[in-house]
Formats: structure tokens, C-alpha cells, sequence
């Protein structure tokens, strides 16, 4: 049975993201809205608790993939950056 795939967005206007596994893409993005409840973190701490999470379990590049639903997260509007110094990522409200 051949593998469901899904096209992932990008932020910015004109950029095309990957397409990757449905399955892999909803482990990445539930861990990463598990990690952001309630906290904010900059990108190093995002995907060092990503890494942490998933790294016994999860077959591939995780920070590749990582980034990859992040910025599919970020173009759906469901995590936003902050405007600070150093940026952070949050839930969108």
C-alpha cells in the first residue's frame, strides 16, 4: 500500500515546502504543539526538545523534519514568532 503524503506549506509567499509522510508529519507536529503549550522557546530550544521527545522512536532526520512542520505550522498560523530578541516560537492565540 503506498504511503499518504502530505504537501506541506512555507510562510513565505512563493515558497513551496516538502512533501512527506502524513505519518511522520503528525508525530513532528503534535510534539511540537505539545512542546509550545503554554511556553515559548527560540528555534535551538524548539528543536532540541523535538530531538529529545522523538529521537528513540522516530525513523529520520529529525531536525530536518522539525523545521519542515514548523514551517508548515507557522504558514497554517497555528505557531507565530515573537518579536523579540531572540525570536521565539508560541502557540498562535
Amino acid at each position: 500500500m503506498k504511503e499518504e503524503k502530505i504537501q506541506t506549506l512555507h510562510p513565505v509567499a512563493g515558497k513551496t515546502n516538502k512533501n512527506i509522510s502524513l505519518e511522520k508529519y503528525e508525530v513532528i507536529r503534535e510534539n511540537i504543539l505539545s512542546i509550545l503549550k503554554g511556553h515559548e522557546f527560540t528555534h535551538t530550544e524548539l528543536m532540541e526538545k523535538l530531538y529529545a521527545n522523538v529521537k528513540d522512536t522516530f525513523e529520520g532526520g529529525v531536525q530536518w523534519y522539525g523545521e519542515t512542520v514548523k514551517l508548515d505550522l507557522e504558514a497554517r498560523k497555528i505557531i507565530e514568532r515573537t518579536n523579540t530578541k531572540p525570536e521565539k516560537y508560541r502557540l498562535s492565540n
